[in-house]
């Protein structure tokens, strides 16, 4: 390395003067004896907490606590972690605060500490209306409504929280830092003092965050790396199902999804919603079938409609709602070429879901076919069958995962019969529900003569 004698700069390089002082010839080698970051040498420090074995550190600190609301601890991994700093995203009106709200007055109710509830876009009046339709006034629950980073540090050491949900990190802004709210260098600011706050008192932290047209996380892409939870809450306005679906997780899962429903009371988790995606017929209808789809760990009974138009001139309409157009389309082509009796060329076809549920796995695609073709043939599928596979190019049922658990799923809400992809049945994995019976299909030709079979039966 090199140094000026005279001022002790330090160069990246050997100059006749030196930029700092002005002086010539001060400039000489110098041998380095630390590493060496942006031509300057580091000197080691003593760390403020030595080293200790593994064995002598306790995890007690880092155990999850429960938030009172059981869908969000299943995502969470059992609770709330303290200081650890969660960030739950959503679209605007989707329910983030009502949810964070009912959060903060079970945690005051039952953690023993208070929470604290910091409003950037609303006042305490609407709030406190909020918090009174949804029955969650309690003593220990404290609200403020702030916009500065240092007015939110206030609070934390007038109240000692517990938790503390901010709402939301994008109108948090604070003097000491370039930019306005909301912006790149702004949030980056925020969160990163709020990160440090919550380690440092061991405060269970929410920040909500916007999200952009396209559904991601507003803000610098550091604002997911900085957080240990990243959540994502999505639910369709004209539906009541919610999902809180996990993105990141540091401390545990990082595919569970919480299902809750909207209502004029609040919002509340629902332990078993599958019943919310299934339609109850007196007589069975065509164009329909049952399929169980995996939302993380969680296998969910969804109903697959489809209808099959009149013959149009030109290029026919393909309309889904909850399922993905390009499958749809995939599966039409399989049906078309494979099966001697559909003809969907010209025809124009709508497939959708139950529930507002959005399913998009290919394990879905045999129930897609089988509605279509119920649908095509005026074929009524028996009310009792579940069909489970993703279908390829050539007409072929291929494997998909967790069969056993979508087969136990489909038994324990009534289904007594299965199409299975070949392989994934009991004769081949040595379990199943007992009352279900179980057929392994190789191709799309074979399912619909099962599903004639047992129509007829």
């Amino acid at each position: 390395a090199y140094q000026c004698d005279a001022c002790g700069h330090q160069p990246p390089k050997w100059v006749g003067r030196c930029p700092e002082c002005g002086e010539w010839g001060a400039v000489v080698e110098t041998t380095v004896s630390g590493p060496v970051v942006s031509g300057r040498v580091v000197s080691s420090r003593a760390p403020a907490e030595p080293a200790r074995p593994i064995a002598t550190i306790s995890a007690a600190p880092a155990r999850a606590r429960p938030t009172g609301v059981p869908e969000l601890d299943r995502v969470l991994g059992g609770g709330l972690v303290p200081g650890a700093v969660v960030l739950l995203a959503g679209e605007p009106g989707v329910g983030k605060s009502t949810l964070l709200l009912d959060v903060a007055q079970q945690w005051a109710a039952g953690a023993g500490s208070p929470s604290l509830v910091v409003s950037g876009e609303e006042s305490v009046s609407q709030v406190r209306l909020r918090a009174e339709r949804m029955g969650a006034l309690h003593e220990q629950l404290y609200l403020a409504a702030d916009n500065d980073l240092g007015v939110v540090i206030g609070h934390l050491d007038a109240v000692k929280p517990g938790l503390l949900v901010l709402d939301s990190v994008q109108t948090i802004s604070t003097p000491g830092t370039d930019g306005v709210p909301g912006g790149v260098t702004q949030v980056r600011a925020v969160t990163a003092a709020l990160v440090s706050v919550a380690k440092e008192r061991g405060i269970a932290t929410v920040l909500v965050g916007h999200v952009t047209k396209d559904g991601q996380v507003a803000g610098p892409r550091v604002l997911e790396h900085l957080v240990d939870v990243v959540l994502h809450f999505e639910g369709d306005k004209h539906s009541s199902l919610r999902l809180v679906r996990g993105v990141k997780n540091r401390f545990g899962a990082a595919d569970e999804v919480g299902c809750f429903e909207m209502h004029e009371g609040g919002i509340s988790s629902l332990a078993d919603p599958s019943g919310l995606f299934l339609t109850r017929y007196s007589e069975p209808v065509p164009g329909t079938c049952v399929t169980v789809a995996m939302e993380g760990r969680r296998a969910l009974v969804t109903e697959v409609q489809a209808l099959i138009g009149a013959t149009v001139a030109g290029s026919p309409r393909r309309t889904v709602s909850g399922l993905d157009s390009a499958r749809l389309a995939m599966v039409l082509a399989v049906l078309q070429r494979r099966t001697e009796r559909l003809t969907l060329h010209d025809r124009e076809v709508f497939a959708a879901t139950v529930g507002g549920i959005r399913v998009v796995e290919p394990a879905a695609d045999l129930a897609v076919a089988l509605a279509v073709a119920s649908g095509g043939l005026n074929l009524a599928i028996a009310p009792n069958l579940v069909a489970i596979g993703e279908v390829g190019l050539t007409g072929e049922v291929r494997r998909v995962g967790a069969v056993p658990r979508r087969l136990a799923e489909a038994a324990r809400l009534g289904f007594r019969l299965a199409l299975v992809p070949k392989g994934c049945g009991p004769e081949s994995t040595g379990a199943g529900p007992e009352q279900m019976r179980v057929m392994e299909v190789t191709d799309v030709r074979s399912a619909l003569q099962c599903v004639a079979r047992a129509s007829a039966e």
